[in-house]
């Protein structure tokens, strides 16, 4: 990939130097802190975060990286950066990773659509949880220990200490992550159901929480958002779902069984009810072909599911018709009372044990949801075993 001394398309033979200093002042784009007011020290500590300092202008980087302009833009917009005009903003690692995924392309193994899709999802993923980092974790453990000293003085030295270990934990997770999410991909039975799989859904949604909103003070507030999310997150996980994402009052998860995504739901049913700080929860679940898109899901099952959670009474969990079949299916609730009375007979009579479930399904009254036609909604319980 080339570009021209305009932008345009033209091929530039080699790897271009950025121009000499006297050359950038005289075209006034060298944004020096004391022409632009910026903080010194804030660009200090960019520079420590970055590793390096600000050399290149858009078209400087994107000419030695040997790209367009128009590319590069693309790129640096999908992982969330603003444009910034022709100032000097970026580094050799700026270069280098547009280096790196344009290489990707040009071997064939991505289209330039999915590098720019790459770049938009690490992009977003990674924002967030700058972010948190920013304002929870950074904010707590920068608070100066002597009066006089700003707040600023003290970041720069905690984040010398803690940028090395928080990058090599960062890494050690998404390999994790990466490990778990394709194994389950190559479990897949073929290659349609690699993006679009068959998966059990779920919202969990706190009551009231409009309501609470008005009467609760902002830091109370976020307290108890950040307890609800952090107890979500933790059964999801240690249940075997994955939590798609959090929306401050309710949390989307997603499980590759019915019988997981219940046993979740439940907990956390079972969880909140017996927190006094919490309000009540409510669930609602569907189970079907499921879309997915750059860690997130889509389609009718997912919309399903959040229609089931928004008419779910107060601490109970509501699952659609193809759910509640998938788990008479697997054994882990029984079609009916009279089905269970059946199986317990036949069983003794063979000198048997009867068979056990974990769950109970009772059919609800159909109603019609916007969008989605006329729904038969059951009621899932955790079944208590003679």
């Amino acid at each position: 990939m080339t570009v021209d001394d305009s932008g345009s398309g033209t091929e530039a033979q080699g790897r271009a130097e950025p121009p000499p200093p006297s050359a950038s002042r005289e075209r006034g784009d060298d944004p020096r802190p004391a022409d632009n007011g910026e903080d010194p020290l804030a660009l200090r500590l960019e520079q420590l975060i970055l590793g390096a300092e600000r050399r290149y202008t858009p078209f400087q980087a994107a000419r030695s990286a040997s790209v367009t302009v128009e590319l590069a833009t693309r790129f640096w917009r999908a992982m969330g950066f603003a444009d910034v005009g022709q100032a000097k903003a970026f580094t050799e690692a700026d270069v280098l990773a547009l280096r790196r995924l344009a290489g990707l392309v040009e071997a064939g193994l991505l289209s330039e659509a999915m590098a720019v899709q790459v770049a938009r999802s690490t992009g977003q993923t990674t924002a967030r949880l700058a972010e948190w980092q920013i304002d929870s974790f950074l904010e707590g453990l920068t608070e100066p220990p002597e009066l006089g000293m700003t707040r600023t003085e003290v970041t720069y030295p905690i984040v010398e200490l803690l940028l090395p270990e928080l990058e090599e934990f960062l890494v050690y997770v998404w390999r994790r992550q990466l490990a778990a999410s394709a194994g389950r991909v190559l479990q897949a039975a073929d290659d349609e159901e690699m993006v679009d799989r068959r998966l059990a859904v779920a919202f969990a949604d706190l009551v009231g929480f409009t309501r609470l909103t008005r009467r609760m003070e902002e830091e109370e507030l976020g307290e108890l958002v950040e307890a609800f999310e952090t107890t979500a997150a933790d059964l999801v996980a240690a249940r075997g779902g994955r939590l798609i994402k959090t929306l401050g009052d309710e949390v989307l998860y997603a499980a590759d069984d019915a019988g997981t995504a219940a046993e979740i739901a439940l907990r956390l049913i079972e969880t909140m009810a017996n927190d006094e700080t919490m309000p009540e929860l409510r669930v609602g679940m569907a189970f079907g072909t499921v879309t997915t898109r750059m860690g997130d899901v889509f389609g009718t099952t997912v919309n399903l599911a959040s229609r089931l959670t928004s008419i779910a009474p107060r601490d109970a969990v509501l699952v659609d018709t193809a759910f509640a079949e998938e788990l008479i299916r697997t054994g882990d609730a029984p079609a009916s009372e009279a089905a269970v009375a059946e199986a317990a007979a036949a069983a003794e009579k063979e000198g048997e044990e009867p068979p056990t479930y974990r769950f109970g399904l009772q059919p609800m009254w159909q109603r019609p949801v916007r969008g989605l036609g006329v729904v038969e909604p059951w009621l899932l319980t955790r079944r208590d075993n003679p």
